[in-house]
Protein backbone atom coordinates (compact mmCIF):
# COMPACT_ATOMS: atom_id res chain seq x y z
CA UNK A 1 0.00 0.00 0.00
CA UNK A 2 1.07 3.32 -0.75
CA UNK A 3 2.54 5.86 1.78
CA UNK A 4 -0.36 8.18 2.75
CA UNK A 5 2.21 10.44 2.78
CA UNK A 6 3.39 10.17 -0.86
CA UNK A 7 -0.18 9.97 -1.97
CA UNK A 8 -0.95 13.61 -0.26
CA UNK A 9 1.91 14.97 -2.10
CA UNK A 10 1.51 13.47 -4.79
CA UNK A 11 -2.20 14.55 -4.67
CA UNK A 12 -0.77 18.35 -4.17
CA UNK A 13 1.86 18.24 -7.54
CA UNK A 14 -0.92 17.20 -9.59
CA UNK A 15 -3.21 19.80 -9.03
CA UNK A 16 -0.40 22.26 -9.27
CA UNK A 17 0.07 20.67 -12.61
CA UNK A 18 -3.55 21.43 -13.39
CA UNK A 19 -3.95 24.73 -11.82
CA UNK A 20 -1.07 26.03 -14.05
CA UNK A 21 -2.46 24.82 -17.25
CA UNK A 22 -6.65 25.68 -16.53
CA UNK A 23 -6.30 28.81 -14.16
CA UNK A 24 -5.95 32.19 -15.15
CA UNK A 25 -4.37 33.41 -12.14
CA UNK A 26 -2.36 31.02 -11.33
CA UNK A 27 -0.91 30.15 -14.75
CA UNK A 28 0.48 34.03 -14.71
CA UNK A 29 2.19 33.25 -11.25
CA UNK A 30 6.25 34.16 -11.33
CA UNK A 31 9.20 33.91 -9.26
CA UNK A 32 8.31 37.88 -8.60
CA UNK A 33 5.11 37.85 -8.37
CA UNK A 34 5.12 34.73 -5.67
CA UNK A 35 7.84 36.76 -3.36
CA UNK A 36 5.55 38.95 -1.76
CA UNK A 37 2.96 36.63 -0.89
CA UNK A 38 5.55 33.68 0.31
CA UNK A 39 6.71 36.67 2.61
CA UNK A 40 2.74 37.29 4.00
CA UNK A 41 2.07 33.64 4.31
CA UNK A 42 5.28 32.67 6.50
CA UNK A 43 4.23 35.95 8.32
CA UNK A 44 1.00 34.46 9.15
CA UNK A 45 2.49 31.26 10.18
CA UNK A 46 4.53 32.77 12.91
CA UNK A 47 1.51 34.61 13.88
CA UNK A 48 -0.51 31.12 14.28
CA UNK A 49 3.28 29.41 16.15
CA UNK A 50 3.24 32.65 18.98
CA UNK A 51 -0.71 32.13 19.31
CA UNK A 52 -0.04 28.42 19.58
CA UNK A 53 -3.36 28.20 17.13
CA UNK A 54 -2.14 24.79 15.95
CA UNK A 55 -5.41 23.86 13.28
CA UNK A 56 -4.27 27.91 12.12
CA UNK A 57 -0.39 26.51 11.59
CA UNK A 58 -1.84 23.65 9.74
CA UNK A 59 -3.57 25.53 7.55
CA UNK A 60 -0.73 27.72 7.26
CA UNK A 61 1.69 25.10 6.55
CA UNK A 62 -0.68 23.82 3.73
CA UNK A 63 -0.26 27.56 2.05
CA UNK A 64 3.12 27.49 2.34
CA UNK A 65 4.26 24.25 0.80
CA UNK A 66 1.53 25.07 -2.35
CA UNK A 67 4.84 28.27 -2.24
CA UNK A 68 7.21 25.68 -2.62
CA UNK A 69 6.00 23.47 -4.87
CA UNK A 70 4.45 26.75 -7.24
CA UNK A 71 8.58 27.78 -7.38
CA UNK A 72 8.99 24.20 -8.37
CA UNK A 73 6.64 23.77 -10.83
CA UNK A 74 7.93 27.38 -12.22
CA UNK A 75 11.83 26.65 -12.11
CA UNK A 76 10.75 23.22 -13.93
CA UNK A 77 9.06 24.88 -16.75
CA UNK A 78 12.22 27.34 -17.20
CA UNK A 79 14.24 24.25 -17.30
CA UNK A 80 15.82 25.39 -14.00
CA UNK A 81 14.97 22.95 -11.60
CA UNK A 82 11.98 20.73 -10.67
CA UNK A 83 10.36 19.13 -7.38
CA UNK A 84 12.59 16.29 -7.37
CA UNK A 85 15.80 18.09 -7.36
CA UNK A 86 14.96 20.28 -4.82
CA UNK A 87 13.85 17.64 -2.22
CA UNK A 88 17.12 15.26 -3.44
CA UNK A 89 19.21 18.23 -2.98
CA UNK A 90 18.15 18.94 0.49
CA UNK A 91 18.19 15.31 1.44
CA UNK A 92 21.44 15.79 0.35
CA UNK A 93 22.16 18.42 2.80
CA UNK A 94 21.06 16.79 5.71
CA UNK A 95 23.33 14.09 5.04
CA UNK A 96 26.22 15.67 4.28
CA UNK A 97 26.00 18.00 7.05
CA UNK A 98 24.85 15.52 9.91
CA UNK A 99 27.87 13.23 10.07
CA UNK A 100 27.03 12.37 13.56
CA UNK A 101 23.44 10.22 12.81
CA UNK A 102 24.80 9.26 8.76
CA UNK A 103 28.51 8.74 9.17
CA UNK A 104 31.34 8.28 11.90
CA UNK A 105 31.49 11.67 13.87
CA UNK A 106 30.50 11.87 17.42
CA UNK A 107 28.87 15.02 19.49
CA UNK A 108 28.06 15.95 23.07
CA UNK A 109 24.93 17.41 22.47
CA UNK A 110 23.05 19.68 20.24
CA UNK A 111 25.44 22.28 20.68
CA UNK A 112 28.25 19.68 19.13
CA UNK A 113 25.52 19.90 16.20
CA UNK A 114 25.10 23.28 15.59
CA UNK A 115 28.94 23.85 15.54
CA UNK A 116 29.68 21.05 13.33
CA UNK A 117 26.75 22.22 11.05
CA UNK A 118 28.39 26.10 10.12
CA UNK A 119 31.98 24.32 9.71
CA UNK A 120 30.62 21.84 7.33
CA UNK A 121 28.80 25.33 5.65
CA UNK A 122 32.16 26.76 5.47
CA UNK A 123 33.75 23.83 3.48
CA UNK A 124 31.01 23.76 1.41
CA UNK A 125 32.35 26.65 -0.02
CA UNK A 126 28.65 28.31 -0.59
CA UNK A 127 29.41 31.34 1.59
CA UNK A 128 32.82 32.90 1.39
CA UNK A 129 32.65 34.26 4.98
CA UNK A 130 31.28 33.27 8.26
CA UNK A 131 28.68 35.81 8.38
CA UNK A 132 28.06 35.18 4.64
CA UNK A 133 24.88 33.46 4.89
CA UNK A 134 23.10 35.96 6.60
CA UNK A 135 20.06 37.39 4.47
CA UNK A 136 20.77 41.02 3.95
CA UNK A 137 16.90 41.26 4.04
CA UNK A 138 15.87 40.12 7.42
CA UNK A 139 14.52 42.59 9.91
CA UNK A 140 17.56 44.20 11.89
CA UNK A 141 16.51 41.79 15.13
CA UNK A 142 16.77 38.84 13.72
CA UNK A 143 19.78 39.25 11.82
CA UNK A 144 21.46 40.78 14.87
CA UNK A 145 20.76 37.21 16.48
CA UNK A 146 21.88 35.70 13.33
CA UNK A 147 24.88 37.32 13.22
CA UNK A 148 25.44 36.45 16.87
CA UNK A 149 24.89 32.68 16.55
CA UNK A 150 26.88 32.08 13.46
CA UNK A 151 29.94 34.25 15.42
CA UNK A 152 29.40 31.66 18.00
CA UNK A 153 29.71 28.93 16.17
CA UNK A 154 33.32 29.90 15.25
CA UNK A 155 33.77 30.61 18.80
CA UNK A 156 33.57 34.07 18.75
CA UNK A 157 31.68 34.55 21.58
CA UNK A 158 31.76 35.81 25.30
CA UNK A 159 32.07 32.93 27.84
CA UNK A 160 28.68 33.22 29.53
CA UNK A 161 25.63 35.73 29.46
CA UNK A 162 27.10 37.58 33.17
CA UNK A 163 29.85 39.16 30.81
CA UNK A 164 27.42 39.99 28.03
CA UNK A 165 25.13 41.30 31.05
CA UNK A 166 27.92 43.79 31.99
CA UNK A 167 28.36 44.43 28.06
CA UNK A 168 24.66 45.74 28.27
CA UNK A 169 25.52 47.84 31.22
CA UNK A 170 28.57 49.34 29.41
CA UNK A 171 26.18 50.02 26.37
CA UNK A 172 23.71 51.92 28.31
CA UNK A 173 25.99 53.94 30.42
CA UNK A 174 27.59 54.90 26.17
CA UNK A 175 23.85 55.89 25.35
CA UNK A 176 23.21 57.64 27.90
CA UNK A 177 26.02 60.10 27.87
CA UNK A 178 24.65 60.95 24.55
CA UNK A 179 21.15 61.71 25.49
CA UNK A 180 21.40 65.65 26.90
CA UNK A 181 24.42 66.36 24.04
CA UNK A 182 21.38 65.71 21.25
CA UNK A 183 24.43 63.85 19.37
CA UNK A 184 24.10 62.03 16.44
CA UNK A 185 26.18 59.58 17.67
CA UNK A 186 22.98 58.73 20.09
CA UNK A 187 21.55 56.82 17.44
CA UNK A 188 24.84 54.68 17.07
CA UNK A 189 25.06 54.05 20.71
CA UNK A 190 21.18 53.16 20.98
CA UNK A 191 22.05 50.40 18.01
CA UNK A 192 24.82 48.72 19.99
CA UNK A 193 22.50 48.77 23.08
CA UNK A 194 20.19 46.78 21.62
CA UNK A 195 22.67 44.71 19.50
CA UNK A 196 23.92 43.66 23.22
CA UNK A 197 20.22 43.13 24.69
CA UNK A 198 19.85 40.39 21.42
CA UNK A 199 23.23 38.57 22.47
CA UNK A 200 21.92 38.44 26.06
CA UNK A 201 18.83 37.40 25.06
CA UNK A 202 20.42 34.68 23.25
CA UNK A 203 22.63 33.16 26.41
CA UNK A 204 19.35 32.89 27.72
CA UNK A 205 17.39 30.77 25.29
CA UNK A 206 15.15 33.82 24.76
CA UNK A 207 14.57 34.53 21.32
CA UNK A 208 14.42 38.29 20.78
CA UNK A 209 12.17 38.61 17.85
CA UNK A 210 9.65 36.43 19.50
CA UNK A 211 9.87 37.82 22.76
CA UNK A 212 9.58 41.45 21.58
CA UNK A 213 6.39 40.03 19.40
CA UNK A 214 4.53 38.42 21.93
CA UNK A 215 5.17 41.62 23.69
CA UNK A 216 3.47 43.91 20.83
CA UNK A 217 0.41 41.66 21.19
CA UNK A 218 0.12 42.04 24.45
CA UNK A 219 0.12 45.87 24.26
CA UNK A 220 -2.33 45.47 21.60
CA UNK A 221 -4.86 43.75 23.72
CA UNK A 222 -4.49 46.32 26.35
CA UNK A 223 -4.82 49.16 24.36
CA UNK A 224 -7.82 47.55 22.85
CA UNK A 225 -9.50 47.41 26.45
CA UNK A 226 -9.18 51.20 27.03
CA UNK A 227 -10.32 51.70 23.48
CA UNK A 228 -13.56 49.47 24.08
CA UNK A 229 -14.18 51.15 27.52
CA UNK A 230 -14.12 54.29 26.53
CA UNK A 231 -16.36 53.44 23.62
CA UNK A 232 -18.79 52.00 26.25
CA UNK A 233 -18.71 55.18 28.07
CA UNK A 234 -19.57 56.92 24.59
CA UNK A 235 -15.65 58.68 24.67
CA UNK A 236 -13.10 58.69 22.13
CA UNK A 237 -9.80 57.01 23.63
CA UNK A 238 -8.64 60.64 23.01
CA UNK A 239 -10.71 61.90 25.37
CA UNK A 240 -9.58 60.39 28.46
CA UNK A 241 -6.76 61.53 30.51
CA UNK A 242 -3.56 59.67 31.02
CA UNK A 243 -4.70 58.99 34.67
CA UNK A 244 -7.90 57.55 33.09
CA UNK A 245 -6.07 55.63 30.39
CA UNK A 246 -3.73 54.30 32.82
CA UNK A 247 -6.29 53.08 35.53
CA UNK A 248 -7.86 50.89 32.46
CA UNK A 249 -4.80 49.96 31.64
CA UNK A 250 -3.85 48.57 34.99
CA UNK A 251 -7.59 46.88 35.12
CA UNK A 252 -6.41 45.58 31.25
CA UNK A 253 -3.32 43.68 33.03
CA UNK A 254 -5.90 41.54 35.12
CA UNK A 255 -7.73 40.31 32.05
Amino acid sequence: MEDPRTQAFKRLLDIMDELRVKCPWDSTQTFDSLRCLTIEETYELTDAIIEKNYNEMRTELGDLMLHLVFYAKIGDEKGLFNITDVLNGICEKLIRRHPHIFSTTQVKDAEDVKVNWEKIKLKEGKNKTVLGGVPSSLPAIIKAYRIQDKAHGVGFDWDNSEQVWDKVKEEMDEFKAELDKNSEKMEEEFGDLLFALVNFARHNGIHPEDALEKTNKKFIKRFNFIEQKAKESGKSIADLSLDEMEILWQEAKKC
